[in-house]
């Protein structure tokens, strides 16, 4: 062999006798499969979405797109807002986009918020201060539908989401306009808890003897590199000393570590790490690059020793994330498999009773309970009845129904609501469960609307005049206390020559010409609006009409809109015809100015005739009498004269 072809098999064999045993060996070998470990993340990062800046926007709107893979699930979801120092309130509209059916625990501490749903989708109670916006717009149409409603401020697309946190506070450095982009950060305007079921992966590694466990959290990326501190919290469940286990952290190089576990452990992480026992301590291993992919990180967990990875865990950019596991390396001798512990399964028997609430119509409430819900809560019902168990629930296929005449099975009708209850039988329960639920008599119930040209509400008009303050009450007879009223809508429409005139929208006033006022002792209700005073072409007639809300505990909301024609008079109008608080005015003033006049003359007479020649008091009355006539006809003139001048605040 020459010495040219020796030189690079030499080099081969160096390179070849060089490599590790570990080096050599195939892929290791770790089948990762869910455990029963825990893990919940806290996190800004959503599929999708975007933050805007509306300072101006007098409707601000939110629009949460949710997914869920189950038939029905519960959120809590909770709305926040720093209290606005001297400034209005901003009207805030949060919509509901949902594909599933969602029990809703909605929280909005002092905030007047109005949210828009599919009550076909949501079961919720609406807290004090938050008004149901119905929601008809389908998912293609949605965006269009909330922009006509009000500057967009936020925009955010969800997966299985468990916990939601929105805060309305202004974003600063944020664009003008609400584009979603994939991968958002939606900062501090959102964070949310996703459901992680099934997301913690175990596995033994084979061929490495021993005890000692690790476990693999990895952050990966997120759409902005700007440094950021996660906060990571580990509990095991040792219950004497300290388990022989080692604690790997992978994430983007931006990312710091604050590390807070009930157990020491060895550290292995990408980037500074401090632990919360030693506050103000960073560490940092230098030259440590740990891989980025799952294969290379159990093969970082093998270099060190571990037998078996008890955690692994995938999760976006994180603020905190909390993994328990109830492995304890010590514990263990030999390296057998990770078995998942298989969940009980259970009825949630208090969800499937808030799905039970009747649908009413005139004379007839029904229940419906669909039975892929029934299946999801994993509850089989033996029986659905009313409070007269003769009065069953209905097999349709899909779904059970429950319904009756308000005059029959147990109904009782007091003050025009309708009362009963629906009892439900459980296989897994001995004992079955009741719920109250309720209906509105409508057909028991009417609604008045009337205007007024004064605030006092003494007499009712069918006329009002361009520029000039309506006064409106709406009203329900009988008044029922358990029944509580609300003006949903209102508005005056003066088409064709103009357009509709939004006066109340969502249980709120539209624009600063609306005021809504007090209800009276008997829940009458009340609002002014100030017409405007300049159309063209000017309108000679409208529809005033309203949209009454009622919603008892335990029923559905119910809407009854009433109505009332307008006649419009212009103030430039020839031969108008006065309206009464201008003929009360023109009256008044001329009697004023007629007494005024009486008492001027008696006072010029009386100081200038002369003081010798005094005649008898009965000859005064005479020229009293003369300027009273004259005042009564001045008086009479002035009411018969056709308006012109006269203005009417």
């Amino acid at each position: 062999m020459d010495r040219s072809t020796l030189c690079p098999a030499v080099a081969l064999l160096l390179a070849v006798c060089s490599l590790s045993p570990t080096s050599l060996a195939e892929a290791v070998r770790c089948n990762l499969q869910p455990v029963d470990n825990e893990v919940t993340y806290i996190t800004s990062q959503v599929p999708r979405g975007c933050v805007a800046q509306v300072p101006n926007a007098t409707v601000e709107v939110h629009i949460l797109s949710l997914e869920f893979p189950r038939a029905l699930s519960q959120l809590d979801l909770t709305v926040q807002m720093s209290k606005q120092n001297g400034t209005r309130a901003r009207e805030v509209l949060l919509v509901l986009d949902l594909d599933k059916i969602v029990h809703l625990r909605l929280q909005a501490p002092g905030i007047p918020l109005q949210l828009a749903y599919n009550n076909q989708h949501v079961f919720t109670g609406m807290p004090q201060g938050v008004s149901a916006v119905p929601l008809t717009a389908v998912k293609d149409q949605l965006r269009t539908w909330a922009e006509s409603k009000g500057a967009i401020a936020s925009v955010a697309e969800l997966n299985d989401p468990k916990s939601i946190l929105l805060r309305l506070d202004p974003v600063s450095r944020s664009p003008s306009s609400c584009r979603p982009q994939p991968n958002m950060d939606m900062g501090h305007r959102l964070e949310w808890w996703p459901h992680t079921e099934g997301l913690v992966r175990g596995c033994a590694l084979e061929g490495v003897a021993g005890h000692k466990e690790a476990h693999i959290l990895r952050v990966l990326p997120g759409s902005e590199a700007k440094p950021r501190t996660v906060t990571v919290e580990v509990k095991l469940s040792c219950t004497s000393g300290d388990p022989d286990a080692v604690l790997i952290l992978q994430g983007p190089p931006y990312v710091s570590w604050l590390i807070d576990a009930n157990h020491n452990m060895k550290i292995r992480a990408t980037g500074n790490y401090s632990i919360k026992i030693f506050p103000g301590k960073s560490f940092r291993e230098e030259h440590l690059v740990l891989p980025d992919t799952t294969q290379g990180l159990l093969e970082e967990a093998q270099r060190l020793n571990a037998s078996r990875v008890a955690s692994f865990v995938e999760v976006p950019l994180a603020s905190a994330i909390s993994l328990q596991a109830s492995s304890c390396g010590g514990l263990q001798t030999s390296p057998t498999p990770v078995e998942t512990t298989p969940l009980k399964e259970t009825c949630n028997e208090e969800l499937l009773m808030t799905l039970l609430r009747p649908n009413c119509s005139d004379d007839t409430m029904t229940l419906e309970l669909k039975k892929n819900l029934m299946l999801s809560l994993k509850c089989n019902i033996s029986s659905l009845t009313f409070l007269d168990h003769r009065c069953q629930a209905e097999d349709r296929g899909d779904q059970l129904v429950l319904h009756s005449a308000y005059s029959s099975c147990g109904m009782r009708v007091t003050e025009s609501v309708v009362n009963n209850e629906v009892v439900v039988s459980f296989l897994s329960s001995s004992s079955p469960q009741r719920k109250a639920v309720q209906c509105i008599d409508m057909k028991s119930l009417s609604f008045q609307l009337g205007l007024y040209l004064t605030p006092q509400f003494l007499q009712a008009s069918n006329a009002i005049e361009l520029g000039q303050q309506g006064f409106v009450q709406v009203s329900m007879s009988p008044p029922t206390p358990e029944i509580m009223p609300k003006l949903d809508s209102c508005q005056l429409d003066l088409k064709p020559e103009a357009d509709t005139v939004e006066l109340i929208q969502n249980q709120a006033a539209k624009g600063s010409c609306v005021n809504l006022l007090d209800s009276s002792p008997h829940g009458v209700m009340r609002f002014s609006f100030l017409l405007r005073g300049h159309m063209v072409p000017t309108p000679k007639a409208g529809t005033l009409s309203c949209t009454v809300a009622m919603r008892l505990r335990t029923s559905s909301l119910v809407r009854r809109t009433v109505s009332m024609r307008l006649n419009i008079v212009s103030p430039d109008m020839p031969g108008k015809t006065l309206v009464l608080p201008a003929v009360l005015g023109i009256t008044f003033g001329a009697f004023l100015i007629g007494a005024l006049l009486t008492a001027a003359l008696w006072y010029i007479y009386s100081h200038t005739r002369p003081p010798s020649k005094r005649e008898p008091v009965v000859a005064v009355a005479a020229p009293a009498s003369s300027e009273s006539s004259s005042t009564n006809h001045s008086i009479g003139s002035t009411q018969s004269t056709p308006c012109s001048t006269s203005s009417m605040a």
